[in-house]
Protein backbone atom coordinates (compact mmCIF):
# COMPACT_ATOMS: atom_id res chain seq x y z
CA UNK A 1 0.00 0.00 0.00
CA UNK A 2 1.41 3.37 -1.03
CA UNK A 3 1.09 6.33 1.31
CA UNK A 4 1.99 9.92 0.50
CA UNK A 5 4.79 11.69 2.35
CA UNK A 6 2.17 13.85 4.08
CA UNK A 7 0.36 10.77 5.42
CA UNK A 8 3.64 9.30 6.66
CA UNK A 9 4.62 12.61 8.28
CA UNK A 10 1.29 12.93 10.14
CA UNK A 11 1.52 9.27 11.17
CA UNK A 12 5.11 9.52 12.40
CA UNK A 13 4.70 13.01 13.90
CA UNK A 14 0.99 13.47 14.67
CA UNK A 15 -0.11 16.95 15.70
CA UNK A 16 -2.45 17.79 18.59
CA UNK A 17 -2.30 14.38 20.28
CA UNK A 18 -3.74 13.76 23.74
CA UNK A 19 -6.60 14.80 25.96
CA UNK A 20 -7.56 18.44 26.33
CA UNK A 21 -8.16 18.97 30.08
CA UNK A 22 -10.40 22.02 29.63
CA UNK A 23 -12.31 20.68 26.60
CA UNK A 24 -15.95 21.75 26.35
CA UNK A 25 -16.62 19.49 23.35
CA UNK A 26 -15.73 15.80 23.12
CA UNK A 27 -16.78 13.47 20.35
CA UNK A 28 -16.01 9.82 19.83
CA UNK A 29 -16.74 7.71 16.78
CA UNK A 30 -15.71 4.26 15.72
CA UNK A 31 -15.79 1.88 12.79
CA UNK A 32 -16.78 -1.61 13.87
CA UNK A 33 -15.39 -3.24 10.74
CA UNK A 34 -11.80 -2.05 11.12
CA UNK A 35 -11.76 -1.34 14.84
CA UNK A 36 -10.63 2.28 14.51
CA UNK A 37 -11.78 4.59 17.32
CA UNK A 38 -11.29 8.36 17.26
CA UNK A 39 -11.92 10.78 20.08
CA UNK A 40 -11.73 14.54 19.43
CA UNK A 41 -11.42 17.16 22.14
CA UNK A 42 -12.17 20.84 21.52
CA UNK A 43 -12.00 24.05 23.50
CA UNK A 44 -14.54 26.38 21.92
CA UNK A 45 -14.86 30.07 22.83
CA UNK A 46 -17.11 32.58 21.05
CA UNK A 47 -17.87 30.01 18.33
CA UNK A 48 -14.15 29.60 17.56
CA UNK A 49 -12.22 26.34 18.05
CA UNK A 50 -9.39 27.75 20.14
CA UNK A 51 -7.76 24.38 20.72
CA UNK A 52 -8.30 20.82 19.52
CA UNK A 53 -6.67 17.47 20.16
CA UNK A 54 -7.33 13.81 19.52
CA UNK A 55 -6.72 10.28 20.71
CA UNK A 56 -7.05 7.59 18.06
CA UNK A 57 -6.87 3.84 18.34
CA UNK A 58 -6.29 2.59 14.84
CA UNK A 59 -4.06 2.21 11.84
CA UNK A 60 -1.56 4.73 10.50
CA UNK A 61 -4.13 6.25 8.15
CA UNK A 62 -6.56 6.78 11.05
CA UNK A 63 -3.87 8.58 13.04
CA UNK A 64 -2.80 10.67 10.03
CA UNK A 65 -6.37 11.72 9.17
CA UNK A 66 -7.08 12.61 12.81
CA UNK A 67 -3.92 14.70 12.95
CA UNK A 68 -4.63 16.51 9.68
CA UNK A 69 -8.29 17.11 10.58
CA UNK A 70 -7.34 18.76 13.88
CA UNK A 71 -4.85 21.00 12.04
CA UNK A 72 -7.56 21.99 9.57
CA UNK A 73 -10.14 23.06 12.19
CA UNK A 74 -7.85 24.66 14.78
CA UNK A 75 -8.56 28.38 14.98
CA UNK A 76 -11.60 28.08 12.72
CA UNK A 77 -15.19 28.96 13.54
CA UNK A 78 -17.70 26.19 14.21
CA UNK A 79 -19.38 27.11 10.91
CA UNK A 80 -16.07 26.67 9.03
CA UNK A 81 -15.32 23.38 10.81
CA UNK A 82 -18.72 22.00 9.84
CA UNK A 83 -17.81 22.49 6.18
CA UNK A 84 -14.73 20.26 6.47
CA UNK A 85 -15.23 17.12 4.40
CA UNK A 86 -13.36 13.85 4.35
CA UNK A 87 -12.41 14.68 0.73
CA UNK A 88 -10.69 17.88 1.94
CA UNK A 89 -8.79 15.91 4.59
CA UNK A 90 -7.67 13.37 1.96
CA UNK A 91 -6.64 16.14 -0.41
CA UNK A 92 -4.58 17.82 2.32
CA UNK A 93 -2.86 14.48 2.91
CA UNK A 94 -2.24 14.12 -0.84
CA UNK A 95 -4.50 11.09 -1.07
CA UNK A 96 -5.23 7.82 0.67
CA UNK A 97 -5.40 4.27 -0.69
CA UNK A 98 -9.06 3.35 -1.50
CA UNK A 99 -9.24 0.85 1.39
CA UNK A 100 -8.32 3.66 3.82
CA UNK A 101 -10.86 6.29 2.69
CA UNK A 102 -13.10 5.29 5.62
CA UNK A 103 -10.46 6.73 7.97
CA UNK A 104 -11.02 10.20 6.54
CA UNK A 105 -14.78 9.75 6.90
CA UNK A 106 -14.24 8.85 10.55
CA UNK A 107 -12.14 12.01 11.09
CA UNK A 108 -14.93 14.18 9.63
CA UNK A 109 -17.50 12.43 11.84
CA UNK A 110 -15.33 12.82 14.96
CA UNK A 111 -15.30 16.59 14.42
CA UNK A 112 -19.07 16.63 13.97
CA UNK A 113 -19.52 14.43 17.05
CA UNK A 114 -17.47 16.88 19.16
CA UNK A 115 -19.51 19.81 17.85
CA UNK A 116 -22.73 17.91 18.56
CA UNK A 117 -21.49 17.39 22.13
CA UNK A 118 -20.76 21.11 22.41
CA UNK A 119 -24.34 21.97 21.46
CA UNK A 120 -25.81 19.28 23.74
CA UNK A 121 -23.87 20.78 26.68
CA UNK A 122 -25.57 24.10 25.87
CA UNK A 123 -28.98 22.45 25.86
CA UNK A 124 -29.39 22.80 22.09
CA UNK A 125 -30.49 20.11 19.66
CA UNK A 126 -27.43 19.29 17.52
CA UNK A 127 -29.55 17.69 14.79
CA UNK A 128 -31.10 21.06 13.95
CA UNK A 129 -27.75 22.87 13.96
CA UNK A 130 -25.54 20.26 12.31
CA UNK A 131 -28.17 19.21 9.82
CA UNK A 132 -27.49 15.51 10.19
CA UNK A 133 -29.75 13.49 7.97
CA UNK A 134 -29.66 10.41 10.14
CA UNK A 135 -26.93 8.79 8.01
CA UNK A 136 -24.24 9.53 10.56
CA UNK A 137 -24.09 8.80 14.24
CA UNK A 138 -22.54 12.14 15.21
CA UNK A 139 -25.73 13.84 16.37
CA UNK A 140 -27.27 10.77 17.93
CA UNK A 141 -24.24 9.29 19.62
CA UNK A 142 -23.98 9.61 23.36
CA UNK A 143 -20.22 9.97 23.78
CA UNK A 144 -19.53 6.63 22.09
CA UNK A 145 -20.87 6.56 18.55
CA UNK A 146 -20.30 3.72 16.14
CA UNK A 147 -20.38 4.10 12.41
CA UNK A 148 -21.00 1.20 10.09
CA UNK A 149 -20.08 1.67 6.45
Amino acid sequence: MEYSEKVMDHFAHPRNVGELPDANAIGEVGNLKCGDIMRMYMKIEDDVIKDVSFKTFGCGAAIATSSMATEMVKGKTIHEALKLTNAAVMEALEGLPPVKVHCSVLAEEAIKAALADYYKRQGKDPVEILGCSGECECCHAHDHGAHND
